[in-house]
């Protein structure tokens, strides 16, 4: 067990680090033997991803230590972590932390909320924090964290942030979508660690605004999304650019679509350490298939956001999830939208909303699915389904996190039925489907209280010259008033009782 400071076993700058050429013992920097898989966190396995000539017999481990003191974190980041009421590392970080505190490479598999952002930050921030004050230089940043979406970048940072301020280091992000200005600026001041997307941090080296010839450690975070948007080819530009002796960790659910090349390319002597499969998540979560009519559909979903917890709501397009939310809001259930014609500032704006509790619904494509991390969200809605597998795994792994508990509905009407089966079925997932509507015993008992009516803010009037007053002024207020009212009751559309029916026996099963 490590109790000691991490900068007892920090490799020095610009000196290779024993684990490029062999296993390093994590306290003396001897050459260790192959480390077997740890048997003290069922939830974890760990491995080298290399052969060795020799291996350790396979011995009983002692109790795993589950503290970050315990787990050779510095006492400033412990202070700064229990401080927000952290004191406990999640299964990831017990893992990963003894090895990158002592500088391995570490190739991360884990279900998104494992804690996979805390398991890297702290590493950088301590690895890199003894000689912060005296080693910043302009446009020269030690760290480095590649992320795919400028979402998951901004949330990054916010955890980076108050660790790096434990050593007096700077971080900043990089993406697209704003100007580039003030990140520029920020690194001509002189930061520690970039946060960045791979498109906007090429350009930035295109105009010289930085150089990556000083990284000690990189962090790749969620590499199969980046292969999902085609984004490894720039992902590689970058690794290039930075010393071939640095510290690397890469994060990624799944090792398909490239990103197995990319490890064996730029990862040396790794220690893999997998918590749970990519499909694993889906048993901390309660699965609903809910068939309805495309009369009912509307009533259904305005009921299952009517709820006191947070809620994220999934459309395919930008267009419905714009519609959506206004819908929900002018039916006192106030919502936000989240989709790729928002500026930056309005993304920003709206998913802090969200994450602060200023609403309790937001309604997203896609774009959220992977980039948005908010804590006790406690009902993910399947609007519409996704087009794969993969998009249920990563929209439903919004709730559940942290060791949390939550429900995924996917609603479903009678075309889709037959896609949604198979849908499911790729993604290992068992549920019989219930067909239903806004009044049903099941619907009611899922959503649970009901959040109380919030009266929409009245829209500001608009200016029209004189005389020219539209003679339907009225009418569009009171238009949309009816409409709002229509979507939030069945219309008549009700089924006797408010009973739901078994459909026949079907079931959605995954094997």
């Amino acid at each position: 067990m490590r109790t000691e400071d991490s900068s007892a076993t920090r490799a020095p700058r610009n000196q290779e680090r024993p684990a490029r050429s062999q296993s390093a013992d994590r306290s003396t920097g001897a050459a260790a033997p192959q480390r077997s898989t740890r048997t003290s966190a069922p939830a974890a396995k760990t491995q080298d991803r290399k052969p060795s000539a020799a291996k350790a017999p396979a011995t009983k481990s002692p109790a795993q230590p589950t503290t970050f003191a315990a787990l050779g974190v510095p006492a400033r980041l412990v202070d700064s972590l229990a401080a927000e009421g952290k004191t406990e590392a999640f299964p990831i970080q017990q893992d990963t932390l003894p090895d990158t505190l002592a500088g391995r490479d570490v190739l991360g598999r884990g279900k998104t909320g494992s804690g996979k952002t805390l398991a890297f930050s702290i590493p950088m921030v301590a690895r890199l924090g003894d000689d912060a004050r005296g080693s910043r230089r302009p446009q020269r940043p030690r760290g480095m964290v590649l992320a795919p979406t400028r979402e998951l970048a901004t949330q990054i940072d916010a955890v980076l942030k108050p660790l790096a301020a434990e050593y007096g280091m700077r971080t900043t992000t990089i993406f697209g979508g704003v100007s580039a200005g003030k990140q520029i600026s920020a690194l001509r001041s002189g930061v520690d660690i970039i946060v960045a997307c791979p498109g906007r941090l090429e350009d930035l080296l295109q105009q010289r605004a930085l150089t990556l010839d000083e990284i000690e450690i990189t962090v790749l975070d969620e590499a199969d999304h980046m292969a999902d948007l085609g984004f490894l080819p720039g992902v590689t530009r970058l690794l290039q650019k930075t010393p071939a002796d640095g510290q690397r960790m890469f994060f990624s659910a799944t090792l398909d679509n490239g990103v197995d090349k990319l490890v064996k390319r730029f990862l040396h002597n790794e220690v893999l350490h997998s918590v749970d499969e990519a499909t694993s998540h889906v048993s901390a979560m309660t699965h609903h298939v809910f068939e309805v009519s495309n009369d009912d559909k509307k009533p259904l979903i305005a009921k299952l956001a009517s709820g006191t917890g947070k809620r994220i709501l999934f459309t395919r397009t930008k267009h419905q999830a714009k519609r959506l939310a206004k819908q929900l809001t002018t039916q006192g259930i106030p919502a936000r939208d989240l989709h790729g014609d928002l500026s930056q500032g309005q993304r920003d704006r709206n998913l802090g909303a969200f994450g602060d509790g200023d609403v309790r619904v937001l309604v997203a494509t896609d774009v959220a699915a992977r980039g948005v991390h908010v804590d006790s969200v406690e009902l993910v809605v399947h609007v519409d389904p996704p087009a794969e597998h993969k998009a249920y795994l990563h929209r439903s792994g919004r709730t559940a996190r942290a060791g949390s508990a939550g429900d995924v509905v996917t609603v479903v009407l009678p075309e889709q039925r037959k896609d949604t089966r198979d849908l499911l079925r790729k993604a290992a997932v068992k549920v019989s489907p219930i067909s239903v509507t806004a009044e049903s015993d099941e619907v009611t008992r899922l959503v649970g209280s009901l959040a109380p009516h919030v009266e929409p803010a009245p829209r500001a009037p608009q200016q029209q010259n004189q005389g020219q007053g539209r003679g339907r002024s009225g009418g569009r207020s009171s238009g949309r008033g009816a409409q709002g009212q229509g979507a939030g009751s069945s219309g008549g559309r009700r089924r006797r009782g408010g009973q739901s029916r078994r459909s026949g026996g079907r079931s959605y099963a995954g094997r």
